[in-house]
């Protein structure tokens, strides 16, 4: 007799965007670990092709990497177009700029938007007008702890990660016919390529490290949090954001 497990993700299709490195790679990976097929895309095809053979060597459940820069209207059809049904949906791609407010410019808030809000809600608007996402599905947008805590300098990326939350729990409700489920993980700081280069300045990262009473989280955290919530254990959640800081917000 087969073990149960709410959390498996056997015979399950998963999308899984910004996965060349950082929580897209480590979302990916652990997918796959847990019975998934996964299509991983990505701007960078060096990045994204060792992803993809990481994949492969988890299983041969034929795991495929798609190369495409998803602010564009070409690259999101053609994704689309290729993909076929999914069950699971996670819009990791995203950047952070620091920038304080009286050095920003439009094109930096043009940018930041279009990446981090306009994409990902664009790519969900064609996988739905499809009917790409199966029925009991799960969308996973990977927000940020940015859109709760005041941060100086990061007031335009902190502004793209509230819209998200707030455009996901709409969504929640559309798609709640289908017995879709949306939610939101808001990560604090964890140990990515982008705490690297916060690395370069040790004393802000001694800082902010005092600040997490857990300490800064692996990329593997966030991973398991999507996993949970694209299983079957977690389907009779919607609309939610979990927050994923190691108490920093509990201060």
């Amino acid at each position: 007799m087969s073990a149960y497990n709410p959390f498996s993700l056997q015979g399950k299709r998963v999308l899984v965007t910004g996965a060349s490195s950082g929580f897209g790679r480590a979302i990916a990976l652990g997918c796959a670990n847990m019975g998934a097929e996964v299509i991983a895309t990505g701007r960078n095809v060096e990045r994204l092709s060792e992803t993809l053979e990481h994949l492969n060597g988890i299983s041969s459940l034929g795991h495929r990497a798609v190369i495409g820069d998803l602010t564009e209207p070409h690259d999101r059809a053609m994704l689309v177009e290729t993909l076929g049904e999914v069950h699971g949906v996670v819009h990791n791609a995203g950047t952070s700029v620091i920038c304080p407010t009286r050095q920003m410019t439009e094109q930096h808030l043009r940018d930041l938007h279009r990446l981090n809000v306009e994409s990902p809600m664009l790519l969900t608007q064609a996988l739905l007008r499809k009917n790409l996402i199966a029925n009991d599905g799960a969308i996973v947008f990977i927000a940020s702890v940015a859109a709760f805590q005041g941060v100086p300098g990061v007031g335009a990326y902190s502004g793209t990660k509230a819209a998200v939350i707030a455009i996901a729990r709409c969504l929640a409700l559309e798609v709640s016919k289908r017995r879709i489920r949306v939610n939101c993980l808001a990560p604090g700081l964890a140990n990515t390529p982008l705490l690297d280069s916060l690395r370069k300045s040790p004393a802000s990262v001694s800082e902010q490290l005092a600040s997490y009473p857990l300490g800064f989280g692996e990329p593997e955290d966030i991973a398991h949090a999507a996993i949970f919530m694209l299983s079957g254990a977690s389907r009779w959640i919607t609309g939610a954001t979990l927050v994923m800081d190691g108490g920093m917000s509990v201060r």
